[in-house]
This record gives C-alpha cells, structure tokens and sequence, in this order.
C-alpha cells in the first residue's frame, strides 16, 4: 500500500480522500492555489504543497505544476478526485511516465470513454444499446440537416468531448438547427478546445439513471446499483438518489449487466460510473464517466462500500473485497448539491464571504464540505460548495430527513440551490416518483417567505449589533449621548405612529 498520495484537486472531493487515507494509514499531499491558502483541504493534509500562478489554468490544470508537486513532496501515486484533470488521458499517461501511480482508470479507457463519438463507437462494438444516432461527427449545418432525416426531430447536438451540460442544444424543427448548431460549436470549442459535433435522438420526458462500477486489475467487476439523477437544470445534477422509483428488479439486474459490459470492453479499472437514458421501459447507454461521481456518497450509504478506499486498493493491484453476490442495497439515500447560485434567477452564480455557516446534524445525515466561515466564494471554480447526503429506511423517511437538514442548514453571505432542492422534495410529484430531466425546467423558483423573513430578522440583528459595539468601543460620554439619541428616535417613531411612547423607552 501507498505511503504518500497527491491529492490533485481541491475543496470537498480532496477532504473526502483525506479522510479515507488517514483511516488506512497514508499520508496526503495537498496542492493549493493562492485562493486556497486557508482552505480546509490545505489545513487537513500532512503536507501543502503551493502551485505556481493564480488562474486555474496555471494551478489545478496545469499538469506540469501538479507533477512537479508529486516530485518535491515524495508522493508515490496521485488521486485527481473530479473535476479538472481527473478525465484527461495525457495527464493520465504523464503521470505514469514520470514512475508514479495513477489512481483511476487506464488511460487507454479514459481516451475512448471521455470522447462521446469514439464511446459510442465502443458500445455498438460491444453490443450495448446506445440512444439512436450519429457514430461519426458532422461538419456543417448542412450535413447535420441529412442526418436529422435518418435521425428525426427532436435532435440533440452534442459535443463530441462534452461534459457538465457544456455544447449541448436541443432542435425540434427545421428552422433551428442551423442557429443551434453554430451555438453548439463555439461553446464546444471555448470548453473543450473541441468544436466537433454529433447528434443523436432526443428523448423526451427520459430519466437519468446511472450505475455505479468497480473493477480491479485483475479483470474482477461489480456494479453497485443505480442512482436517479433526473432533477438537473441545463443538463447539471442537483437532486440524486438511490434506489430509482422507475427501475425494478429485472431492470436493474439488466442495467448491471450493461454497465459492466461496457466497462469490461475497454478493460476498465478503478471506480466508474456508466450512465443511461430510461424512457418508457427502455434504457440507452448514453456516456460513462471515468473517475469517481459527485453522488457516490448515496451509493456508499446504501451498500456501507466506501468507494474512495476500493480506488486506493485497488491503484495498489489489490483484488475486489467482495464478490457482486456480497453487495446489498440498504434502503434509501438522497444527495442534494449545495451550489453557490440563485435558483430565483435562473441559477446564476453568486459571490462572496461565507459570514455564517450552521451544519445540520442527527442521524444518517451526512455533510460533505470544503465551507468554513470566512471564506471567499469567487468566480474561479465551480459553483459547488458541497453536499448534502441522508440516508432512510425507506424512501418516505429520507424525504423528510433532507427536508429537516435543508431547513437546518444555513449559508449566509451567498446564495445557494437549496431553496430550489427544498421546493423538489416538497413537491407532489417528486414524492410520487413521478418526474423526469425536464421536473425542475417546469417549477417557477421564487425565494420562500420564510426565508425571506429569516433575510429580514438576520439583517436587523446584524445592524442592531453593529451599533452597539460601535457605542460600547465610543468614549464614555458619547456613550451617555448616543443612548439619550436612541430614545429620542424611538419616542418619534412611536409619535409618527400615533403610540404613547413604549412605558421603558420613554423613561429619561
């Protein structure tokens, strides 16, 4: 086993590694940016290492810089959590070439599974069902106009190196795929530096279900049950859970069975998640991702597997601890993503200084988080402060816990998704099981008023609070000043309002 991992990421995902590593007996490396210098990841490791530069591009992207960093710290193998590097091949293969261990899939497999053409083209290869479509990029609108002739509307474009939502459009006529098409392509090329496009069929009113995989180096796999992630906006999770209310035995039995069919194919190794489109009865592979998933804590709480120390082992050649006939899922978990956003305005992102932070606590409530009060939200990095995971005995009961931890939690300084998280758990048909991708696109997101209220009540507390410490740090006499100022306010108030002066503040 590793005596020394480079954590090559930041925020939550890197104290979650931290955690596992400790409780095996490794030691962590962290890498920071300047932004980061205070952040819980940098405190919590045995040792920081400070990344040249400012922007992401010249710290958590820059291969150079990481690999540097695993060289002056000693470490033996680097975990890239998610996000950032973690699916690209060359850092992959450059961190082997420098004689370190990579703990994640072999490049080979990041390469095809991180490109949507070339993934599409190893499923059909293997015989998993892709959702209907192009296995070949097209170049212009006018090309893309004769495959929607096989294809049919609605269409989606979509970015051959995609991800998190980014160069996607959805065309359900004629009329607007040129526009889309071109949207699609200059957004590919600013995320990806790939503006390759292909299409595929759009599905309506789909679910978005995705199952967990684990393989060692000795060609050993197992799936670990699905998870729902059908409550998204512009194509990003927000709700996940576990089991799926649309998924029964035999499909899920059938979706496992996919899963680790196609990840067999590209001779996988590590943690992975392979996901599919449901809709009416059928599921479609639709991409696979080659690192560890945000929502993996719901998969951890309902089978007690903790996935970040199978990654460990099995970087380390070690086999699988249990056999696919081992693996029980244990009644419901629900994750919800706490991002810094205004879900009141269409999810735009929201800056500033985390002034108050309350966790929630009680049984099988778990808080995954890099926050602490004090910390400056910017617009750097993605809007994800952390993650909110419960666990239930039944799926009625985990509703109800993440209702009590939302309303528990508190954020003050910035605003977050949870109003909008809060509005999906309360909801009919969410309780029902009855929603798919598009539930979220259809709720109107106002501010609840009790929490406005709460805004309200915090905001008068805070500037009653100012203005006595301000009074108690004045002189004595200005102190005698301000107090006889104060009640000559209150008793004009009380006049402008047609009151007696209230029987204390009237008192000289």
């Amino acid at each position: 086993m590793f005596q020394r991992i480079l954590i090559a990421n930041r925020g939550e995902i890197a104290l979650r590694v931290i955690r596992t590593a400790r409780e095996m007996g490794i030691e962590c490396v962290a890498v920071y940016s300047p932004d980061d210098q205070k952040a819980l990841h940098v405190r919590m490791a045995h040792q920081a290492v400070a990344l040249p530069g400012t922007t992401p591009s010249e710290t958590y992207l820059c291969a150079e810089a990481i690999l540097e960093a695993a060289r002056v710290s000693g470490a033996e193998a680097v975990h890239p959590g998610y996000g950032f590097l973690s699916e690209n091949a060359n850092f992959a293969r450059a961190v082997v070439a420098a004689g370190l261990t990579w703990i994640g899939p072999p490049p080979e497999a990041i390469a095809v599974m991180g490109d949507k053409i070339e993934s599409r083209r190893a499923m059909t290869a293997a015989g998993v069902a892709c959702v209907p479509g192009m296995t070949d990029p097209v170049a212009d609108p006018a090309e893309a106009l004769s495959a929607v002739a096989e294809i049919g509307f609605p269409v989606a474009i979509k970015a051959a190196a995609g991800g998190g939502g980014k160069g996607i459009r959805i065309v359900r006529e004629e009329g607007e795929l040129a526009s889309a098409f071109r949207a699609a392509s200059g957004e590919a090329l600013s995320a990806f530096g790939d503006d390759r496009l292909y299409l595929e069929r759009y599905l309506d009113q789909p679910r978005h279900i995705e199952i967990q995989v684990l393989f060692d180096q000795q060609g050993n796999g197992v799936h670990l049950f699905e998870r729902e992630c059908s409550i998204q906006r512009r194509h990003q999770k927000l709700v996940e859970e576990t089991p799926s209310t649309v998924i029964d035995a035999a499909t899920r039995e059938a979706m496992g069975s996919a899963a680790l069919q196609a990840a067999a194919h590209v001779q996988y190794q590590g943690a992975g998640t392979v996901e599919f489109l449901w809709a009416k009865g059928e599921f479609y592979f639709l991409e696979m991702n080659t690192r560890l998933q945000v929502e993996h804590p719901i998969t951890e709480m309902i089978t007690g597997v903790d996935l970040v120390r199978q990654q460990l082992l099995v970087a380390a050649g070690e086999p699988l601890e249990f056999a696919q006939s081992d693996l029980v899922a244990n009644g419901h978990a629900i994750e919800v993503r706490i991002n810094a956003e205004d879900p009141s305005k269409n999810f735009q992102p929201s800056t500033g200084v985390l002034q108050n932070l309350r966790a929630p606590g009680g049984p099988w409530v778990r808080l995954d988080t890099g926050m602490y009060r004090g910390m400056e939200v910017g617009p750097a990095y993605d809007p994800m402060l952390g993650k909110l995971v419960v666990w239930g005995q039944n799926r009625a009961q985990a509703i109800e816990r993440m209702i009590r931890a939302i309303q528990e939690m508190n954020v003050g300084g910035v605003s977050t998704s949870l109003p909008a998280a809060l509005l999906v758990l309360e909801h009919e048909r969410f309780r029902s099981g009855d929603y798919d991708t598009h539930f979220l696109e259809s709720l109107t997101i106002e501010p609840p008023a009790r929490w406005l209220e709460l805004a309200a009540a915090a905001a008068a507390i805070h500037r009653h609070d100012l203005a006595r410490r301000r009074a108690l740090a004045a002189p004595v006499a200005d102190r005698a000043d301000w107090v006889a100022r104060g009640r000559r306010q209150d008793r004009e108030r009380c006049t402008r309002a047609g009151r007696p002066d209230h029987p204390q503040r009237g008192r000289a």
